[in-house]
């Protein structure tokens, strides 16, 4: 959410940077919404004093026995009243239109953001790895022989419909493995803190990281009104919502394993083969909350923590930044991290991780008090996958197949794994 005295103060900048973003003419809506709703306060707050001035005179009035000034003077405080009661709910109204628009307005793009208009418009940043080479022709994750009775997608959409699947056998346990990886390597080598959150929450955490009023096709709701979080992005971060923070309490930086639900909505007929796109999958999520100048280097330190962790399993990757066209709403700057694919011959994303600055905190109303005191300041947030699990584990099937229909798996998941390190073509762990 965008602070409506810096819009006043320099709406040819906003506009400017919305023009980034594609779109244009907000500004002037937002400031006359903004200027309605100031007058009507204004206006309200005359209309009080015209009426706090009455009623001390009714009773002068009364007292000299003026009954004709009485009545008018009566007549009048009635009128103003009913003024006030008018304007008053007008304002409402309009400050409640202000700020459903305001709600619905992406995040401003940093100035070093790439201008663009869609993943065409991506600027790659760096790569990791050399992709392996094959003597064979590589094929997908549910084509390799090892890992396809593992992954059950028929019983999945008898259970729930497309784009569900049942993991079964060595390729479930694999996928746990993976979780508990990036579990430790977070907790133990960056620093997080572990966090265990719920999987339903109220729609108003939901407005506070912005899946909402503008996104909520995307996600989930039950019939009691609880929404299904699309990752645990809405509850790490919403877990500061109203807080006043002291400094020392910052940055906190912390990294949930969960469960995640999204409709897809606008993705009909991409990926619909394998679990690349899923209804439900999971992530291993970081977030960090910090004061308003540690961001970008905060943001810096999130993605290495993102990259460690494809690093520490080996697989090959290359680190971009979005550019305005294709950036999350919520984001300042976002970098997606794209693993290797040899089936289908081409990077993927398997994290983004984006800085927010106070976009969020001011839909959250969380703020800290600043070192040596002062006024209260918006926190600045972070998030990202650290990772996607679901496309960890076709990361690792199709980088690690072998001829045979095996797969090599990395060699740190063996601990995880009862010290396997190889599935093979019948589908076991060895």
């Amino acid at each position: 959410m965008h602070d409506i005295r810096a819009i006043r103060e320099n709406p040819d900048a906003f506009e400017q940077a919305l023009n980034r973003r594609g779109l244009s003419g907000l500004t002037a809506r937002i400031l006359s919404l903004d200027a309605e709703r100031r007058a009507r306060i204004s206006a309200a707050e005359t209309a009080q004093a015209d009426q706090n001035r009455a009623s001390k005179e009714v009773g002068a009035a009364r007292a000299r026995g003026d009954n004709a000034e009485f009545e008018r003077l009566r007549a009048l405080v009635a009128e103003k009243k009913a003024d006030i009661a008018r304007m008053s709910a007008e304002a409402e109204a309009l400050d409640a239109e202000l700020r459903d628009l305001l709600l619905g307005i992406p995040n401003l793009p940093l100035d070093h953001v790439p201008d663009g208009d869609d993943e065409n418009g991506n600027v790659e940043l760096r790569r990791w790895g050399t992709p392996r080479a094959m003597d064979f022709t590589p094929v997908e994750h549910f084509e390799i022989p090892g890992a396809r009775m593992g992954l059950d997608f028929e019983t999945g959409a008898k259970l729930s419909g497309s784009r569900f699947v049942v993991l079964k056998g060595a390729v479930a346990r694999i996928h746990r493995a993976l979780a508990q990886f990036m579990l430790d390597l977070h907790v133990d080598q960056h620093g997080l803190e572990e966090t265990w959150t719920p999987v339903l929450v109220l729609e108003e955490m939901m407005i506070g990281t912005g899946q909402l009023p503008k996104f909520g096709e995307d996600s989930y709701q039950t019939r009691e009104g609880f929404w299904l979080i699309p990752t645990s992005e809405v509850t790490l971060t919403n877990t500061v919502n109203g807080d006043l923070l002291d400094h020392a309490a910052l940055p906190r930086r912390m990294v949930a394993h969960s469960q995640c639900f999204r409709s897809e909505a606008g993705s009909a007929g991409r990926d619909t083969t394998g679990m690349l796109r899923q209804h439900q999958f999971e992530k291993v999520e970081m977030v960090s909350i910090t004061d308003a100048r540690s961001g970008l280097a905060e943001h810096e330190r999130m993605t290495r923590c993102a990259e460690a962790v494809l690093e520490a399993l080996g697989l090959p990757y290359r680190t971009v930044v979005l550019c305005t066209g294709d950036m999350g709403a919520g984001a300042r700057i976002t970098h997606d991290i794209e693993v290797w694919l040899p089936g289908q011959n081409r990077y993927r994303e398997i994290s983004s991780v984006s800085y927010c600055g106070d976009y969020q905190a001011r839909r959250m109303n969380a703020r800290y008090r600043p070192e040596g005191g002062g006024k209260p300041e918006f926190v600045h947030t972070l998030n990202g996958s650290g990772l996607a699990v679901g496309r960890t584990l076709i990361a690792v099937l199709e980088n690690g197949q072998q001829a045979d229909g095996s797969v090599t798996l990395p060699a740190a998941l063996s601990r995880y794994l009862g010290g396997a390190t190889r599935l093979t073509s019948e589908g076991a762990l060895t």
